[in-house]
């Protein structure tokens, strides 16, 4: 199949840029979540935290950030509010007081049931097919490890 050649006007015209694409497709995803999360209590960066940490309970905070790609001046502030709505606490390693680690408290886990209808309201919303939405993910997983590469 040929490639689509586009002019070089044509390559700087804001509908062709993949980056919009994707920054203006994750503002309306944030706009999906904002009254789900508001029932909870959580920012979407708090909420991807919590996800993080149902999975993997305890982990230190360079963890989680390398899995969520934030650096840990904007981790930390994150966690501190969450720590402070008692969801997680942060407990310094005995051995290297730098390691913290972070773990859900019990009210954190049980956050976990509360959120359980979240996917299902933003599927939903996507008019998407659960096979849609895993292939976009991998694709747009693909195209991130390529460009941290």
């Amino acid at each position: 199949m040929p490639r689509k050649q586009l002019s070089p006007d044509a390559m700087l015209q804001l509908d062709n840029q993949l980056c919009f694409a994707l920054y203006s497709t994750s503002l309306a995803m944030t706009r999906v979540y904002k009254p789900l999360l508001d029932k909870l209590g959580l920012t979407y960066p708090q909420y991807l935290v919590m996800l993080v940490l149902w999975e993997q309970d305890g982990l230190m905070v360079s963890e989680l950030g390398n899995k969520l790609y934030l650096d840990s001046g904007t981790l930390t502030p994150l966690l501190k509010r969450l720590e402070v709505s008692g969801l997680v606490c942060r407990i310094r390693a005995v051995e290297d007081e730098r390691r913290v680690h972070v773990t859900l408290t019990a009210v954190g886990r049980a956050l976990k049931n509360k959120a359980a209808y979240i996917p299902g309201c933003v599927l939903s919303a996507s008019q998407c097919s659960i096979p849609e939405l895993l292939s976009l993910t991998q694709q747009v997983q693909a195209l991130r490890q390529k460009l941290v590469a």
